[in-house]
């Protein structure tokens, strides 16, 4: 019985690693489509790059929010916040004050910045700084990094908007 255990085990093995060549290899090939438009579009290759301006925003976030949120760098602070889907909406009635929730927005493209932000908090002085601030007014963590999404798509918008804007480092 343990020696047909392990013979399965070593076939799952051996199967889990061929199809994670699988996916790197379909990975690099979507990588390489997806640069060799950007090429070719010289004006999405320059919004790419400026994107990546930030630290924690990477190649796949910056052509995440390029692909899918093409109105960026023409939007106001609210309307990039209520884009994404990360704008704060109350749930008040009457005299009962309830919490602030998030609705609605882009769900692609909320995810892709959600990722980004995580490794913001990380690398980026000032968005980690903006987080631990949050974290000390007893704000939860998911709280406090949805605060971090909106402030880094905030800022995405800006750099597209204003060419001479440079983001602190």
């Amino acid at each position: 019985m343990q020696q047909q255990s392990q013979h399965l085990n070593n076939v799952v093995r051996r199967l889990d690693r061929a199809r994670l060549k699988l996916l790197q290899r379909q990975i690099g090939q979507l990588e390489l489509a997806i640069s060799s438009i950007l090429e070719e579009q010289s004006a999405l290759k320059q919004k790419v790059e400026r994107l990546q301006q930030v630290k924690g925003v990477g190649f796949i976030t910056a052509v995440t929010c390029v692909a899918l949120c093409p109105e960026l760098g023409s939007l106001s602070k609210r309307q990039t916040a209520a884009l994404v889907g990360v704008a704060p909406y109350d749930d008040d009635s009457g005299a009962r004050r309830g919490w602030r929730h998030i609705v609605g927005g882009r769900p692609r493209l909320r995810r892709a910045l959600y990722m980004a932000s995580i490794s913001a908090v990380r690398s980026n002085p000032i968005l980690r700084r903006f987080y631990q601030q949050l974290r000390q007014r007893n704000k939860p963590p998911k709280v406090a990094l949805v605060a971090v999404i909106r402030k880094l798509a905030i800022l995405l918008n800006r750099l597209l908007q204003n060419p001479s804007f440079l983001p602190a480092s």
